[in-house]
């Protein structure tokens, strides 16, 4: 039974570090999925919490996950443990049978589930975070108690810390398909041969007041008169990594060929939502719009706002750049930023920026620009990198001694 008790642990607690770490690194990403949420329930009143609930959700993982992994209050944590398991269990399953939303969030975009594969997930996970609460009593402490709420308070403050740092910059680890060094042409291509969505098609027919439904294969006679036409999806087809990328101008002509096939570059500001976005950003905007102009690079605003927004955005922001529109969702995807910066050539993306970190001045060669601003992307993320390498080496090393020591504490089962 010990072995299954530690395994559990060690499972149970990898799982909430992972699901808890990819949150932490896009926190913006959560609060758009607790938004949908709200949306799916009709609750749109609490939108001013989803910020506040993502931040919680992905400490508590981290937490309960970390406390999991090196064995520190265990009885404490355990309770957490199967109030949180309970409760998403539970959701989930709701989920899976009404299917508000196609995807539940609860890895982050580092992998993609569907409703029923999250409950299925939640039930496997179920059983272990079970055995760990059961035998809560059987685990022996190995730190003293005020060291244990000490480490607890400790990954408390990282998952904060983390979390932060990663909304007012862009994440450390993007898993989204628009990531620097991205072909966005390339991304959209439908390889040759490759599955197409499958349909099941419905007819519905209507004759002498009574309606019945036929299949494409068995259409009745000219007697019945259609009503409507019913498709439902029950294969999924290929589906490239970048499938809903496109550009319009604000009298509606798509550019999007135009400017993914532009040899020049290509500045794109990224806003979403410009009620929402950071006003004063626009300042810096503006003035690298102005120097975009004199060194001949095209610079374009992007938004899903309405017509309205966007006039009151231009009456207040007096822009100096075009805008246009795109999709809501597209948009939140390729940047993690309102408003947020992009650099493509040739459709290939060479440069993201968060707005608080928007350029004040391009070199004349602005290549040498964009391979100095992946240079220093690359170094921030070699840097987390190590230090996240270090933390499970620590991490390792803590639960191989933990074991060693307390060999001989662990009651016999």
């Amino acid at each position: 039974m010990k072995l299954i008790r530690i395994a559990s642990r060690i499972l149970v607690g990898i799982i909430f570090v992972f699901s808890g770490f990819v949150k932490a690194v896009d926190p913006l990403g959560s609060t758009y999925k607790f938004s949908d949420y709200f949306e799916a329930f009709h609750i749109e009143f609490l939108n001013f919490l989803t910020f506040p609930l993502a931040i919680i959700l992905c400490v508590i993982e981290l937490c309960i996950g970390l406390n999991l992994l090196l064995g520190i209050r265990i009885k404490i944590t355990s309770w957490f443990l199967l109030a949180f398991m309970s409760f998403f269990t539970i959701l989930t399953f709701i989920l899976a049978i009404f299917n508000p939303v196609t995807d539940c969030g609860c890895f982050g975009d580092a992998l993609i589930l569907t409703n029923w594969q999250t409950f299925w997930k939640n039930i496997i996970i179920f059983i272990p975070s079970l055995v760990i609460f059961i035998q809560r009593n059987k685990y022996v402490p190995f730190y003293k108690n005020s060291t244990e709420w000490g480490l607890t308070s400790a990954f408390i403050l990282f998952g904060l810390i983390l979390t932060l740092y990663n909304y007012y910059n862009l994440p450390v680890l993007n898993f989204r398909p628009y990531k620097i060094g991205t072909d966005i042409p390339e991304s959209m291509i439908i390889p040759e041969g490759s599955p197409a969505d499958e349909y099941e098609i419905t007819l519905i027919y209507e004759k002498e007041g009574k309606q019945k439904e036929f299949t494409v294969e068995n259409i009745p006679d000219s007697t019945w008169s259609w009503i409507e036409t019913k498709q439902k999806l029950i294969k999924k087809g290929y589906e490239p990594p970048i499938h809903d990328f496109s550009i319009s101008t604000l009298e509606g002509e798509d550019i999007t060929d135009i400017v993914l096939a532009d040899d020049g570059y290509t500045f794109l500001v990224i806003s979403n939502n410009l009620n929402k976005s950071n006003q004063k950003s626009f300042q810096k905007i503006n003035k690298l719009s102005a120097i975009c102009k004199e060194k001949d690079c095209r610079f374009i605003c992007l938004t899903a706002s309405t017509k309205q927004a966007i006039k009151n955005f231009v009456n207040t922001v007096n822009p100096t750049f075009e805008i246009c529109t795109a999709d809501d969702i597209t948009l939140k995807t390729i940047i993690r930023s309102n408003p947020g910066l992009i650099l493509i050539k040739q459709g290939v993306i060479i440069g993201k920026w968060h707005y608080q970190d928007i350029p004040q001045k391009i070199d004349n060669n602005i290549l040498s620009f964009s391979i100095d601003t992946i240079r220093k992307e690359k170094n921030r993320l070699l840097i987390f990198s190590f230090m996240v390498g270090f933390f499970l080496v620590i991490s390792v090393f803590h639960i191989v001694l933990l074991k060693i020591c307390n060999k001989k504490k662990y009651p016999s089962d």
